[in-house]
């Protein structure tokens, strides 16, 4: 009996559905149908932007051809959706913000250019927090496609609940079966933090990895493009389709070759020694997710791996630090934004100057003007070396801190997030709440390790807790192996939100 005829193509993950298509037992063009209109379906959830049918299609019709003539790449016909912090030809791109509007790229990221080369059709566009700048998805100006007005990202287990952020859209999209796959990208925890909340699975490679090209700018030094989907598998196969080096067009590429990610997914992790660090099992973490976050690792004992005591002292110093660097950097990124070569422009104004304060007080959500200002002020005459500088230093001692700590360990896990995801709108106008959960996840941004989430289980309100997995730099394989045998042995992946 075929996969066709035994599930539906929206119960299908990335390598299923990769063989189905090219067994022939249904077509790019059907898949692509499908999707869509399970996309228009559950408008409600908050997830697209942006959807072109047209586009889309004719993208599926040429992966059949393909298909068909035996030409078919690894990912051939598989849909896919991006954050809309990507450039795309065919799709506008505005990165969640009233300043680029209508924007419509003349190019595709590199990014979105290869997962094409794989194969990949692309769905649409994702919604996400204004220029990644969020943990909640709540900072988007853009409207969801059906929505007349700017509305945030619901979470599929708790429509209540905010999905995380920035890669919110991404993540739901996966979660609610709106697309098998989706890009993310992690600047200090975007991917692994919505991955979690939702319960599917995201990983962000080494810095440098994956190119930035294309990748609407937030914090040059941290921002990282990564695949998220339901299983370590589904990942791999798209993860060795993203990787590569670009550096033509992204100097911050690294001259590393793209890798079978996938070689090496069903290896033995008998001896596997994984580190706990010691911070991040302290005050703060909620009952329920250490709950099953150590079932998680009782898990991996008895897959042979061995739990290594580790520290990691630094941890509380990575949330002053990103708050210094990432804004920092934004503040130069965004000044690019001044309503005279593209994106939005005061309509009236005296001067030059009264347009650029207008364009960027009108165009800017307040969320990234609070970033601006704070960078801005970091980077001052007689604040740079106070603060911004004093940061840099502290960056390198807190990768100085995971280097020492991978002498003794292969892996370190531990939480995603101190809590589940938390109502919309809780937060408030309390953003250091929001800045707070990203606790666990920001010291390997800050230091450009690899890092992913992998569903782990339920806390409170029945919603999902995902475990953190970090590496050595270039580990990716080796995570993905590590996530792969978990979802061997359970089965939190495979469970998703009812009513869907």
């Amino acid at each position: 009996m075929s996969i066709a005829t035994t599930r539906a193509l929206h119960d299908l993950g990335v390598a299923d559905l990769a063989a189905g298509l090219r067994a022939k037992q249904f077509s790019a063009v059907e898949a692509a149908r499908h999707f869509l209109a399970r996309a228009k379906a559950h408008q409600n959830m908050g997830a697209f932007v942006a959807l072109n049918e047209d586009a889309t299609l004719a993208q599926a019709l040429a992966a059949d051809a393909r298909i068909a003539a035996g030409t078919a790449g690894a990912l051939e016909g598989v849909p896919i959706a991006h954050k809309d912090i990507f450039v795309t030809r065919d799709f506008p791109s505005t990165a969640g913000s009233k300043m680029l509007a209508g924007y419509q790229s003349p190019f595709d990221a590199t990014v979105v250019t290869k997962l094409a080369d794989a194969g990949a059709v692309t769905l649409g566009k994702l919604n996400c927090d204004e220029f990644a700048m969020g943990s909640a998805n709540e900072n988007s100006a853009v409207a969801p496609v059906g929505f007349a007005a700017p509305a945030p990202v619901r979470n599929p287990w708790d429509t209540s609940r905010i999905p995380g952020g920035s890669s919110g859209g991404s993540a739901v999209a996966v979660a609610a079966r709106l697309a098998p796959a989706t890009t993310g990208t992690d600047t200090g925890g975007s991917i692994r933090q919505p991955a979690s909340f939702c319960g599917i699975t995201g990983i962000k490679p080494t810095y440098g990895r994956a190119s930035r090209y294309g990748m609407i700018a937030f914090a040059s030094s941290l921002d990282q493009a990564g695949p998220m989907a339901r299983n370590a598998e589904d990942c791999a196969l798209l993860l060795s389709a993203m990787c590569g080096p670009d550096p033509d067009r992204d100097s911050t590429s690294l001259d590393v070759p793209a890798e079978n990610f996938s070689a090496k997914l069903n290896d033995s992790i008998d001896g596997l020694r994984i580190g706990i660090p010691a911070e991040f099992f302290g005050e703060g973490l909620a009952p329920d997710v250490r709950a099953a976050v150590d079932a998680a690792l009782k898990e991996y004992e008895k897959l042979g791996a061995k739990l290594v005591p580790i520290s990691l002292p630094r941890t509380e110093l990575s949330i002053p630090v990103y708050y210094i660097i990432a804004p920092a950097e934004a503040s130069s990124n965004l000044s690019r934004f001044d309503g005279v070569k593209f994106g939005h422009r005061a309509k009236n104004y005296t001067d030059l100057v009264d347009m650029y304060k207008k364009t960027r007080a009108e165009g800017f959500g307040d969320e990234v003007k609070r970033r601006i200002m704070i960078g801005t002020y970091v980077l001052s005459h007689g604040y740079y070396d106070a603060y911004y500088l004093q940061a840099q230093k502290i960056r390198r001692m807190i990768a100085d801190d995971f280097q020492n700590a991978f002498k003794e360990c292969d892996l370190i896990a531990g939480p995603v997030a101190p809590t589940v995801a938390w109502k919309l709108g809780e937060h408030g106008n309390d953003p250091l709440a929001d800045y707070l959960a990203d606790i666990f996840t920001l010291p390997a941004s800050l230091a450009g390790l690899p890092g992913m989430s992998v569903p782990a289980g339920f806390g409170a309100g029945g919603m999902p807790v995902g475990l953190q997995l970090i590496g050595n730099y270039f580990a990716e394989a080796r995570l993905l192996n590590a996530a792969h045998r978990l979802q061997q042995a359970t089965d939190f992946h495979l469970r998703q939100p009812g009513g869907l």
